[in-house]
């Protein structure tokens, strides 16, 4: 038989005659008119390889702070007469379980011989045979030895594994042989985390669910946006960090103000307001966005309520900013691709999609942000940041039926504010060197090549 060639294969595939590119590597091409930045053409030169040679080492610590669960690639071999797990089997760091389904089936032999082997935690069995039969018990290589096929599933069905150093998450490729066959099977060793509950109390008001947050800085004319979140929920508590160089007192009952230092950010506003919550979910809002009949958090309550969306956004004057993340790995670094749109249809709600990210208003688990954060670095423009540390980590969702309104910039009503809004701008507004450091940031600490949007 005649094989193809790799570019005879191209034709067969269904996407487009499109060869696969290999894994190790990532690009991002400027196609369709999209923005595209090369991330090292954002670090001085003279400064690239230390920087390098710093992110290497610090990806490698990385990696051994949280390995992958899913390290090896095993291939089943064909028609193997052994019985085996192939997913399920889990450990606490330290504890003992039995390793259920093993067994060797359709094989005769005079005499037969099983070996199995771990590498992070010791064998032993519950039958209670001689040496003879089992010997390596309690070391990580148990061979056993019989002329009795159901004496030998008898010891396998007992077979245990013992975890002897304590690890949060690994995985011990088991490798499980007879004479002639072998086969893999993984354990998961892991430390289970504690629940985090948060009491909703006996009539689960939405006071008691849900606390809004905020950010503000100079602009204390924009927080007429307190007056209408009192207009529609009087009760909910509001959160406002402060990095204003002369705070102004901010009244109004169930409002905690917190004080920062001057201009410290953006970001750095958003992680002092969520470690105040104390409610199961926290809404965020900009200082000078507006409630209106449309402003449901009902709505967007339900959907974190009933499903396993970690944060769901909604529009602002009609725009949800609903954007998606696309990542792929390379050896030495990443290409991360923001498009707008969705993934699909949330099942059960029409007006609601999956995405990435959302507009700057939205509903989220408190517990679940605190895990990713907001990266205080980020002083002026951040957003999308916040959902590209939460790749991987947060479900995201949009919901176009719940809206919020936007205050004016410079309101022509109120010229005596233009200095203040000025001044706001000046602070407010990303400049060059921002973006450089944003983009050099992104280089570094997540590990990326490059990254486009369209």
């Amino acid at each position: 038989m005649k094989l193809l060639s790799p570019e005879k294969y191209k034709s067969l595939f269904t996407y487009n005659g499109i060869w696969p590119a290999p894994k190790n590597q990532c690009e991002c091409t400027n196609a369709d008119h999209q923005s595209v930045y090369q991330l090292e053409d954002y670090i001085d030169k003279k400064d690239l390889p230390l920087m390098k040679e710093r992110r290497q080492r610090e990806f490698e610590h990385y990696q051994k702070r949280y390995p992958s669960m899913t390290q090896d690639l095993v291939i089943a071999k064909p028609n193997v007469p052994l019985s085996y797990p192939i997913q399920g089997v889990e450990v606490m760091p330290l504890h003992t379980i039995m390793i259920p389904g093993l067994g060797l089936h359709g094989v005769t032999e005079e005499k037969y011989q099983v070996i199995l082997r771990a590498s992070l935690g010791t064998l032993n069995t519950l039958a209670d045979v001689s040496e003879d039969v089992v010997s390596g018990r309690g070391k990580k290589e148990l061979l056993i030895l019989t002329s009795d096929v159901e004496l030998l599933n008898f010891i396998l069905e007992h077979v245990t594994y013992t975890s002897v150093v304590y690890q949060l998450t690994a995985v011990d490729m088991m490798s499980f042989e007879s004479k002639q066959h072998v086969a893999q099977f993984p354990v998961i060793i892991r430390q289970p985390s504690l629940p985090k509950l948060f009491d909703p109390g006996a009539d689960r008001k939405i006071s008691s669910l849900v606390t809004i947050t905020t950010k503000t800085f100079l602009r204390y004319h924009k927080l007429r946006l307190i007056k209408s979140i009192r207009q529609y929920y009087p009760d909910i508590k509001i959160i406002v960090a402060d990095d204003s160089e002369v705070p102004e007192k901010i009244d109004g009952e169930n409002v905690e103000h917190y004080i920062m230092p001057f201009g410290k950010g953006w970001f750095a506003g958003r992680n002092l307001a969520i470690s105040q919550v104390t409610t199961k979910y926290y809404l965020w809002v900009d200082d000078d966005f507006l409630f209106t009949e449309n402003t449901k958090i009902e709505k967007l309550l339900d959907v974190l309520e009933r499903t396993n969306l970690d944060v769901v956004g909604g529009s602002v004057n009609g725009d949800t900013y609903s954007f998606q993340l696309l990542y792929e790995q390379g050896d030495d670094s990443g290409c991360l691709h923001l498009r707008y749109g969705s993934f699909h249809r949330l099942e059960g709600f029409p007006n609601c999609v999956v995405s990435s990210g959302v507009v700057n208003f939205f509903l989220a688990h408190t517990d679940k942000s605190r895990h990713v954060g907001y990266d205080p670095l980020l002083q002026r423009v951040a957003h999308s940041e916040f959902f590209m540390d939460g790749l991987g980590i947060l479900l995201v969702g949009s919901c176009a039926d719940v809206s919020i309104g936007h205050q004016a910039h410079n309101p022509a009503s109120e010229p005596n504010l233009t200095k203040i809004e000025d001044q706001y701008k000046r602070f407010r507004t990303n400049t060059q060197a921002q973006i450089k450091f944003k983009l050099s940031l992104h280089y570094f600490k997540n590990r990326l090549k490059c990254y486009s949007t369209r």
